[in-house]
């Protein structure tokens, strides 16, 4: 009897090596270079079957944990309107940065962004974490005011002001 092959998608391009992504949606996403076999492709698959169920399962667990009705976004935005700028304040001071602006958004691929002009916006969906995973977030931001990138020096930086940022940034990929 053949193995049950999950189902999934190929984007070839001009890349060496194949890769397995698991989208937002939870659908399996294959890479690979233009002229591998779809043999080839099928083995790396099933060699990989019970890490892509794995991570379709927490996928999914992230989207329902994620998933909120309007009420429930307009509850999370004003709390996040409420304790996000206070903190932004709070923290920009130890830091020593002035962001230019700050921004509460419905963001649903990444907490916060800071620019080029340094505006802060930070998503609502961050209120859904714990108080460490949220302070992690801003103060990420704001030391990319002094680093907009994610050097060694960035890491530092961050790392001067949460030692253990480390534990904070898995409480958002739990």
């Amino acid at each position: 009897m053949k193995e049950k092959m999950p189902e999934f998608e190929i984007k070839r391009s001009s890349r060496k090596t194949l890769s397995i992504e698991i989208t937002r949606e939870a659908k399996v996403l294959v890479r690979a270079p233009q002229r591998i076999k779809r043999d080839a492709i099928d083995a790396f698959v099933l060699k990989n079957k019970a890490w892509i169920y794995e991570h379709i399962k927490k996928m999914e667990e992230k989207n329902a944990r994620e998933a909120v009705d309007d009420a429930k976004k307009a509850e999370l935005t004003a709390l996040a309107k409420l304790i996000i700028p206070k903190k932004v304040e709070s923290f920009a001071k130890i830091i020593r940065v002035k962001p230019t602006s700050v921004k509460i958004t419905s963001a649903k691929t990444r907490f916060g962004s800071c620019s080029g002009k340094n505006a802060l916006c930070f998503s609502y969906r961050v209120m859904l974490y714990p108080k460490k995973a949220i302070d992690y977030v801003i103060i990420h931001e704001l030391c990319h005011i002094l680093h907009h990138n994610h050097s060694k020096e960035f890491w530092n930086e961050v790392e001067k002001y949460m030692p253990d940022y480390k534990t904070a940034e898995n409480l958002l990929k739990s």
